[in-house]
């Protein structure tokens, strides 16, 4: 890379986009962000902004052109049409960095499957190098309660009992940075959690304690459950992640280091994830 490197960031308007664009920022990097709508993405005036599609290969290639590296976040549940964008990712790039999902159940490793363990195979066939940013489940993912805690004491959910450890995005983005701009990452693949396991109820239970509520959580009916899910991911993935939530009932995600080796500092707890985030539980303006 040179000095200043330049970097490509996909997704930059998401939850861990933004957080990768100010923390290569804070680390001298020069800013590339592919947005659909520059005129309303809010990034910071330091980041240029190309207005493009992550789905069209000639917008993306035009982008990543002359950069060090890329970050690459693919959007939604498939990876239909991921491949050349990949091959022109790559074609323009000599390193990438893929936010993955990982298999945390048992001794399993390697990606979660489905667009997951796709997309890496993918980027494995192309050239370049490549660090994988293989996440546990997100944090934020947890917001879905925050309509029912705004509304009353009472959270419903499918299996209260399934036992997560769940990753603050900005710890994923502090991974993410380090691999983007220092070179000894590359070849590597990383399994970002947060320090512990928590049951779903037990995460209803921190809210509370950092709101200085009580609240209370009752076990949804699965058919609801499932019909809601499916409304915003399609049927077959609804089906997939509520056999997986039921399995992390007995089997619990583990918990991994890595978040620490590669940034220095402890990976941030679910607490503390839940005080940055208070606002949006109690419905505040931010």
């Amino acid at each position: 890379m040179t000095s200043r490197p330049v970097v490509l960031v996909t997704g930059a308007t998401g939850r861990v986009g933004r957080l990768v664009v100010d923390g290569l920022l804070s680390g001298g990097a020069h800013v590339r962000t592919l947005v659909r709508s520059p005129q309303v993405s809010h990034l910071p005036a330091q980041a240029d902004v190309a207005e493009g599609d992550l789905r069209e290969p000639a917008t993306v290639a035009k982008a990543a052109a002359g950069a060090d590296a890329v970050f690459l976040l693919w959007p939604g549940f498939s990876a239909a049409g991921a491949e050349p964008v990949v091959e022109a990712l790559t074609r323009e790039v000599p390193h990438l960095v893929y936010l993955s999902a990982a298999r945390l159940q048992r001794d399993e490793h390697g990606p979660m499957p489905g667009v997951w363990s796709d997309i890496e195979g993918i980027i494995d066939r192309s050239p370049g190098t490549r660090t994988f940013v293989r996440s546990g489940g997100f944090a934020a993912n947890t917001l879905e309660w925050a309509q029912q805690v705004r509304g009353g004491d009472v959270v419903r959910m499918p299996f209260p009992g399934a036992v997560r450890s769940l990753v603050h995005e900005r710890d994923l983005a502090d991974v993410a940075v380090r691999a983007l701009l220092d070179p000894r990452h590359a070849g590597r693949a990383y399994v970002a959690t947060g320090p512990e396991a928590l049951s779903s109820q037990d995460q209803v239970r921190v809210i509370g304690e950092v709101l200085g509520r009580r609240l209370r959580v009752l076990a949804q009916p699965l058919d609801r459950a499932r019909e809601e899910l499916s409304r915003v991911m399609g049927e077959s993935i609804a089906e997939q992640s509520l056999r997986y939530w039921a399995g992390l009932v007995d089997e619990p995600e583990r918990v991994t280091t890595d978040v620490e080796e590669v940034t220095g500092h402890p990976a941030r707890s679910y607490q503390a994830w839940v005080r940055d985030h208070a606002p949006d539980f109690r419905g505040d303006s931010r």
